[in-house]
C-alpha cells in the first residue's frame, strides 16, 4: 500500500494510529515530534506517500513540519490532526499545502477514511 510518516507526541495515540494503518497494509514510520519526523523525511529523501502529523507537538509543531515538508518535498501529501480549535484555524491558512485536518478525538474509521481519501487524491494527481 502506502508509506506513511506519522508524527504524534502522545504515545498511546501514536501507537493506535500506527497499528491501525499498519493493519490496513501501510508501511508506517512513527515519530514523536516534528523535528524527528523532518530528520527521518530528509534521511529518506521524501520517499513517503503521506505525512500524518499532529499540529501541537514539542520541538517542532505540525505547522512548521508541514511548511518545511511542502518546501522540500512538494509532492508529499500532508494530513494534519488536532484537538484544538485555535490550531485548526491556524491550519486553515495552509489550504494550499495540506490535504485536510482531522479533528481529535477521532475514531479509527475516521482516521482510515481520511488517510484513504488523501491517498486516493494523491493517486489521481
Amino acid at each position: 500500500m502506502a508509506r506513511v510518516l506519522l508524527a504524534e507526541d502522545e504515545d498511546s495515540l501514536r501507537a493506535m494510529c500506527a497499528r491501525a494503518l499498519t493493519g490496513d497494509g501501510h508501511d508506517v514510520k512513527a515519530t514523536r515530534d516534528g523535528g524527528e519526523a523532518l530528520d527521518l523525511l530528509t534521511r529518506e529523501q521524501g520517499r513517503f506517500d503521506l505525512l500524518l502529523t499532529d499540529v501541537r507537538m514539542p520541538v517542532m509543531d505540525g505547522i512548521a513540519l508541514a511548511l518545511a515538508t511542502a518546501r522540500d518535498f512538494p509532492d508529499l501529501t500532508i494530513l494534519l490532526m488536532t484537538g484544538f480549535a485555535d490550531q485548526r484555524e491556524r491550519a486553515q491558512g495552509l489550504d494550499a499545502i495540506i490535504h485536510d485536518v482531522i479533528a481529535k478525538p477521532f475514531t479509527l474509521a475516521m482516521l482510515r477514511g481520511a488517510v484513504n481519501e488523501a491517498l486516493a487524491v494523491r493517486a489521481r494527481s
